[in-house]
């Protein structure tokens, strides 16, 4: 896959992450399976991976054994990530409360919707 599209991603990431606290679960795991069209638990354990330290250090490591994490993609991921928390908590200042909700309830609704039609293919 794209050297692009996993910056991406983890820029998207970085970016909803710093805006409303989310990462791994609701953007990363999603966008790696689809987008990058990695099997469910390859984009689990790349997504733990990309969130090493600390938070996915042990969880990573198990997906890392089971041969389930992509490396190289994970370190993109992390770099995307390193810039966009720091551009979504900087626009997440600007937004007012009762917005800033409402936007997490669509793109929680969005991902929901992505994630069950996808899960047939």
């Amino acid at each position: 896959m794209s050297f692009l599209v996993f910056l991406l991603i983890g820029l998207a990431a970085g970016v909803l992450s710093g805006l409303f606290g989310i990462g791994g679960g609701v953007v990363i795991v999603p966008a790696l399976a689809a987008l990058a069209r990695m099997p469910f638990p390859n984009a689990t354990g790349t997504s733990l991976a990309a969130l090493l330290l600390p938070v996915g250090a042990l969880g990573a490591w198990e997906y890392w054994k089971r041969g389930q994490v992509a490396v190289g993609p994970a370190g993109l991921v992390a770099l995307g990530l390193l810039a966009g928390a720091w551009i979504g908590a900087r626009v997440a200042g600007g937004v007012p409360p009762a917005t800033h909700q409402r936007l997490f309830a669509v793109l929680l609704a969005a991902m929901a919707v992505r994630l069950w039609i996808s899960a047939g293919r």
